[in-house]
């Protein structure tokens, strides 16, 4: 006999090589505790890219970055697509916009936990600014971003931003 099972509820394999129920997934999930023994990040489209770094860099990456495809402007998928070219054996991307179960269209599901993701993102989007500012004609300004990114430390600033983003509940805001 046939297990039952949720109507449109399809299980994900992790990098690790286990499985995650879509039903165990919520829009408010950032990690995963994996039976594997490990913690798995998990990002969604709908979560902000302000998730890893302050809206105002946002912002600058929005006006900076030019997006052609469906997204129309950058955001998470983006945040998201550069991290799984630089690890794609530790990444699975899942499109489940067929899904009318879940709420997101996109799924990411990491081999490290979402401490490790955030400084990975922000450090993938220091060399994204890096390498955008280096096509600068304002050579003063390509300096003066060296000079800054020097004293830069990538840990300090994702702890403090996770610290600063820890929230009791959804009506809590960053203080």
């Amino acid at each position: 006999m046939a297990t039952p099972r949720v109507p449109g509820d399809e299980a994900i394999e992790l990098p690790c090589g286990e499985s995650v129920s879509l039903a165990e997934l919520d829009m408010g999930m950032r990690e995963y505790a994996c039976s594997c023994g490990e913690r798995h990040a998990v990002v969604m489209d709908v979560h902000p890219p302000s998730r890893f770094v302050p809206e105002a860099i946002v912002d600058v990456l929005r006006e900076t970055v030019e997006t052609e495809d469906e997204f129309g402007e950058f955001g998470t998928p983006h945040v998201m697509g550069i991290v799984l070219e630089e690890f794609p054996e530790e990444v699975v991307a899942e499109d489940v916009s067929e899904n009318g179960q879940v709420g997101y269209s996109m799924l990411w599901l990491t081999d490290f936990d979402s401490r490790r993701l955030h400084v990975i993102v922000v450090e993938l989007l220091v060399e994204l600014m890096d390498h955008a500012i280096s096509h600068s004609e304002n050579s003063e300004a390509a300096d003066e971003f060296e000079e800054q990114m020097l004293e830069f430390d990538v840990e300090a600033f994702v702890d403090d931003y996770r610290k600063a983003r820890e929230f009791e509940s959804e009506f809590d805001r960053p203080a």
